[in-house]
């Protein structure tokens, strides 16, 4: 596998969340800590920062040119003209202490995310589905902190990632009703490699897992289990990853600086930075968020909305 190249010295607190538009060749990424919202132009090496004023958990982009957000309050739309906010629902309105984390849609457009306690302990998280009505269900529950998820090729298996059990489960998925069930572990990651964060998957069906104070991102079989290949970073806190460019060839990875004291930031001065891999494999096109009544027009067109 090719070294990580530092691509943006953006030294956020808790980069996660990468996400390509397709349509528009840029990247999505979030500021978890720093509570904003980051647009990545590689083709103009530009990054725009939109302050969100609440802890940024999953953008995704949606089909009539805005994204929505799954923040510390509930799912969001956001205006990327004006940066106007407006709160979809917030299934977990009784639950102050919880926010949401890492999401992505499924291949019906709907958002898959799924939340955690802000402190990052206990067992109060669950994995919601948000779909084109803005209708929320429940998933999965009793999760500590819900995580990385893909699907595969084919749209069968559901992989899921609950960072303090060390694993990655498999569920299997119905594409139309978005139903998963027969739950099953697939990679254990071994504690001295540091804690499964976010993940993607390639064309092969491989997982692309970032290792949060694992220093790496690594592939993994989950048909096997086995850890194929990786690549080390110079940061400890790796958050997530995902296929972009042209060619989706082009491995984005987001990273953090939370916590580190003084001696640990000045051995990693480019911790929470986005760095890039270059791959021999291939990622899955970005899926993106589905509204019923853009569908019929985006179809026509082949558009996710304006250009940004």
């Amino acid at each position: 596998m090719n070294q990580a190249e530092l691509i943006l010295d953006a030294r956020a607190e808790l980069a996660e969340g990468p996400c390509w538009d397709p349509y528009n060749e840029v990247l999505y990424w979030v500021d978890i800590k720093g509570k904003n919202l980051h647009i990545f132009n590689p083709a103009k090496n530009e990054d725009r920062k939109i302050h969100i004023g609440q802890l940024t958990g999953t953008v995704v982009p949606a089909e009539n040119g805005t994204a929505i957000l799954a923040l510390e309050n509930g799912f969001h739309t956001i205006d990327l003209e004006t940066e106007e906010l407006t709160l979809l629902t917030d299934p977990e309105s009784h639950l102050s202490e919880n926010r949401f984390n890492d999401g992505k849609c499924d291949a019906m457009g709907r958002l898959w995310a799924g939340t955690m306690q802000k402190d990052g302990q206990g067992s109060s998280g669950s994995l919601y589905v948000l779909n084109a009505d803005y209708e929320v269900q429940k998933a999965e529950e009793n999760l500590g902190i819900s995580n990385g998820l893909a699907w595969n090729k084919e749209n069968t298996v559901f992989y899921l990632i609950d960072t303090p059990t060390q694993t990655v489960a498999a569920y299997d998925f119905e594409l139309e009703t978005g139903r998963i069930s027969n739950k099953r572990t697939v990679i254990h990651v071994p504690d001295e490699e540091g804690f499964p964060d976010g993940m993607t998957i390639d064309e092969e069906g491989m997982l692309w897992i970032a290792h949060y104070n694992g220093s790496q991102v690594a592939r993994w079989n989950p048909e096997t289990g086995e850890k194929m290949e990786s690549c080390k970073l110079p940061v400890s806190q790796v958050t997530c990853c995902t296929f972009g460019g042209p060619d989706l060839n082009e491995l984005y990875v987001t990273t953090g600086r939370e916590n580190l004291d003084e001696d640990a930031a000045a051995g990693q001065p480019h911790a929470g930075s986005l760095f890039k891999i270059q791959t021999s494999a291939k990622g899955l096109k970005t899926n993106i968020f589905k509204l019923k009544e853009a569908s019929s027009e985006v179809e026509e067109q082949g558009l996710s909305g304006a250009k940004r």
